[in-house]
C-alpha cells in the first residue's frame, strides 16, 4: 500500500501564516507565539508563567479559535475538585444506571487557568490525562482526544494561596515558558488593538476565520519527525541532559548545586522541541542553534536546584544557563 504523500511546503505555509495571523492578535509576545507552535508540533503540554494581563489566556483562546478543535477553559481555585476537571458519574433514574458526563478536560485544547492555585488532589487530576491521554473514573477509563494541548498558566507575583506544582506533575510539561512585559513599540500598539477591539464590540461584523484542520496538524508533526538530525548533534543534546545529572564532570561545584537532573522524558522533549523549531524555521535539518534556544524552556523545570544553591540564589534557569555553557558545541 503506497504512502500518503505529505505536502511539506503547503504545511510550512500554513503554518507560516498561523504564526503570522496569531502575531497580529497578541502583540509583543513572540517568544510565546513561537513556544505554542512547538507544542502543537511537538505535541506536549506548556506552562507559562508570566504577571497578569500579558496575554496568557487570549493566546490559546485565539489559537484554538484557529484550529478545527474545540476550546475549554478551567479556572483552578482552591475549592475545585477533581471532578470538575474530569467529569463525574450522574445517576439517572429513568434508566436506573450511572452516566459519565465528560468533564472540560476531554476538550481538544485547554487552558489550566492558574493552575497553583488548586490543591494537589486536582493536579493528580492532571497526571493521567497529560501523561497517558485518558482519564479513568471508577472501573472505566476513557480516552481524550487525538489532538490534546494543556496549556497552563501561574502567577509568579502573588503566592498567599498557591500550591506548588509536584516534580512528577511539571514533568509532564513540554515546556516552562516565562514571559515579561512587552517594549514600548509593542504596548503602543496593544492600545491601538484594544481600540479596534471596542469598536467592534459595539458594532460588531461578521468575520471569517480560516481554522486549520486537524489533519494538516498530525501531517505537520510527521514532517518534523521526519528533519534530518546529525548524529553528533544528538549525542550533544544527549550529553546536555546527562550533563545536569552529573554536572560535576565539568564543574565540582555545579555539581553540588544541582540536586536532581532531568529525565529521559527531558532528553524527549528537547529533541522534539529543537526539531519543530528547525521546522518553523524552514529548514529540513537540526541546527546547534536550535537545540540551545529551546534548551531553557525545557529544561529549567526538570533541573532542580539542591538546597544550598537555593539558599544562595540559583534557580534553574541559572543551572541551565551554566550548563550550556560548559557542555563543548559538537
Amino acid at each position: 500500500m503506497d504512502t500518503p504523500t505529505v505536502d511539506t511546503s503547503r504545511l510550512h505555509a500554513s503554518f507560516t501564516a498561523l504564526g503570522e495571523d496569531l502575531a497580529t492578535e497578541i502583540v509583543g509576545q513572540s517568544a510565546l507565539i513561537e513556544r505554542l507552535l512547538i507544542a502543537l508540533l511537538a505535541d506536549g503540554h506548556l506552562l507559562v508563567e508570566g504577571a497578569p494581563g500579558l496575554a496568557k489566556t487570549t493566546a490559546i483562546r485565539v489559537l484554538a479559535s484557529r484550529l478545527d478543535a474545540d476550546f475549554a477553559r478551567v479556572q483552578f481555585t482552591p475549592d475545585l475538585l477533581p471532578a470538575d476537571l474530569t467529569g463525574t458519574e450522574v445517576w439517572r433514574p429513568q434508566d436506573g444506571r450511572f452516566e459519565f458526563q465528560p468533564g472540560p478536560i476531554f476538550h481538544p485544547i485547554l487552558l489550566a487557568d492558574e493552575i497553583n492555585r488548586a490543591p494537589a488532589k486536582v493536579q493528580s487530576a492532571l497526571l493521567e490525562a497529560m501523561g497517558e491521554r485518558q482519564v479513568t473514573v471508577g472501573r472505566q477509563t476513557y480516552p481524550l482526544p487525538a489532538l490534546f494541548l494543556v496549556m497552563a498558566t501561574q502567577n509568579p507575583i502573588e503566592q498567599e494561596g498557591t500550591f506548588p506544582l509536584p516534580e512528577a506533575q511539571l514533568d509532564r510539561f513540554l515546556m516552562h515558558v516565562r514571559i515579561g512585559y512587552p517594549q514600548v513599540e509593542a504596548e503602543t500598539e496593544i492600545l491601538r488593538l484594544a481600540r479596534e477591539r471596542a469598536r467592534q464590540a459595539l458594532q460588531p461584523a461578521p468575520r471569517e476565520i480560516q481554522r486549520m484542520p486537524l489533519a494538516d496538524v498530525f501531517a505537520a508533526r510527521t514532517a518534523v519527525l521526519d528533519l534530518h538530525l546529525a548524529p553528533s548533534l544528538e549525542r550533544y543534546l544527549i550529553e546536555l541532559v546527562l550533563a545536569s545529572r552529573d554536572a560535576s564532570r565539568y564543574d565540582a561545584a555545579l555539581g553540588r548545586r544541582i540536586a536532581w537532573g532531568a529525565s529521559p522524558r527531558g532528553s524527549i522533549a528537547l529533541e522534539r522541541c529543537a526539531r519543530a523549531r528547525a521546522w518553523l524555521a524552514g529548514r529540513d535539518f537540526v541546527t546547534p542553534e536550535d537545540v540551545r534556544a529551546v534548551a531553557p524552556d525545557v529544561l529549567r523545570h526538570r533541573v532542580l536546584p539542591s538546597y544550598e544553591a537555593t539558599a544562595e540564589g540559583w534557580d534553574g534557569d541559572r543551572l541551565v544557563g551554566e550548563l550550556l555553557q560548559r557542555v563543548p558545541l559538537p
